[in-house]
């Protein structure tokens, strides 16, 4: 009969394989996307170099008579199209949080949580298709907009996409504060609403924050909306009701044009490389953050 400490030491054993083994795949697949970009260092055939994406002229136009690779369109796209998003699916998302985890009977929020987390689960071409026939009609038609496919459209069906990462993130945090901070403040007198807002809201900071990071990072990442929806073009406008292009949206729309070795299927694999490091980033400040609110709302991290 196996002993419960040799049960213990396997157990651990197997999840330290299977971490390594994720990450390993991670830095696998950045060591071959930025193998694939690593020619642009060295300069390519036509010319390109690892300055290339942000030299003049500001255009993207990689199928011309003389090709234009400048990326700053494409960031200004993704980040209006991520503005958008953040600002529509963050206060809807903590909102309904806030009311699963402290107001919803608790028959009712057996169903309300599974209903948002559901969408987490509707594939991104389905959440793109209905953007594509269902929201960009009611938008060009509410707001009488010029353009039907714009980001203002794409930030919509993009808020789709990430409310259930920030709402699940967000009602785990609130539930996880002691039950024992809303016993004392509605012992001194406090309403439910007020033990919520000023309470059990600034308690759950920290994974609040963690939520809206891991939303901005996928917003930031997400493809197949934004390629059907935000109306592919690479132009510069903050205007919301204007087409734009994202980052994510021009590597899957060209990489099968592209052909292979050129120097534009090496600016493709920088752009990629690019939004890696982007997500990186933005995970390593939303755990700097997470770490810094817990220590000064605990003590501790």
């Amino acid at each position: 009969m196996i002993s419960r400490r040799t049960v213990d030491q396997i157990s651990q054993a197997l999840i330290f394989a299977v971490a390594v083994v994720a990450i390993g795949i991670i830095l696998l697949i950045f060591v071959y996307v930025g193998r694939e970009a690593l020619p642009l260092i060295r300069g390519t055939a036509e010319g390109l170099s690892i300055l290339s994406p942000f030299s003049e002229p500001y255009t993207w136009q990689p199928v011309s008579n003389v090709p234009k690779y400048n990326i700053f369109p494409l960031i200004i796209g993704t980040i209006k199209v991520t503005i958008i998003a953040m600002l529509l699916a963050t206060p809807l998302a903590l909102a309904a949080a806030l009311y699963t985890a402290e107001f919803a009977p608790a028959s009712l929020r057996e169903w309300i949580k599974p209903a948002i987390e559901l969408l987490a689960g509707i594939p991104s071409v389905v959440l793109g298709f209905f953007g594509l026939m269902v929201l960009a009609t009611w938008v060009q038609s509410g707001l009488n907009v010029a353009y039907r496919l714009n980001a203002l459209t794409a930030g919509i069906a993009l808020a789709l996409a990430i409310i259930p990462i920030i709402y699940t993130v967000s009602e785990d945090a609130m539930v996880a504060v002691p039950r024992l901070y809303r016993e004392a403040s509605l012992a001194l007198g406090a309403s439910k609403g007020q033990t919520a807002i000023r309470v059990v809201l600034p308690a759950a900071i920290p994974g609040i924050a963690a939520a809206i990071i891991l939303g901005f990072g996928r917003a930031i990442g997400e493809t197949m909306v934004v390629l059907m929806v935000s109306g592919n073009s690479a132009i510069w406008s903050l205007h919301p009701a204007m087409p734009v292009r994202t980052l994510s949206a021009t590597i899957a729309a060209e990489m099968a044009e592209a052909v292979f070795g050129s120097g534009h299927y090496r600016i493709l694999f920088f752009i990629g490389a690019f939004l890696f490091v982007m997500t990186g980033v933005l995970n390593w400040i939303g755990d700097r953050l997470n770490r810094t609110l817990r220590e000064r709302l605990f003590g501790s991290a």
